[in-house]
């Protein structure tokens, strides 16, 4: 099993949203290192799922991978904002998976999470951070254990 971290704003989509629905295609991905970051995903998977542009931003549930390399659909659409009018139903160009909601968390603020990370992990690094991205098994690990104390 891997672990991953999903990126979302919330206001765009949240854990909440997740929990409500149950299971969600991760769809809109339009970053080529992030695709294939899906791609590599297996079912069973865990993933991290961080709130952006929010404050303050952090990890807020967790969510399992239920299918893999599912052609985003979103890229089809002409009147998506995702749309990519190269890509086609023989030949897609962009990739998502589907995912299950597991659990809601009390918000680990990204403070926090600088002390758990690798100091040049994308995530507590300065700059743009993916959309989605690996967690280290030993990260992955320390962050499900914090969940439960707090």
């Amino acid at each position: 099993m891997a672990y991953w971290l999903l990126k979302t704003e919330p206001e765009t989509y949240s854990i909440e949203d997740l929990r409500r629905e149950g299971r969600a295609i991760w769809d809109g991905v339009r970053n080529y290192q992030a695709r294939n970051y899906l791609l590599r995903m297996g079912e069973g998977d865990l993933c991290f799922i961080y709130h952006s542009s929010t404050n303050p931003p952090g990890i807020a549930g967790l969510a399992r991978v239920v299918r893999t390399r599912i052609p985003d659909p979103t890229q089809f659409d002409p009147g998506s904002p995702y749309f990519d009018p190269r890509a086609t139903p023989e030949r897609p160009r962009w990739y998502t998976v589907e995912v299950a909601f597991l659990e809601a968390w009390p918000l680990i603020p990204l403070k926090e999470l600088k002390a758990l990370f690798p100091p040049d992990h994308p995530l507590v690094r300065r700059g743009n951070r993916l959309s989605v991205m690996p967690v280290p098994p030993e990260v992955a690990e320390r962050l499900i254990g914090r969940k439960g104390s707090r």
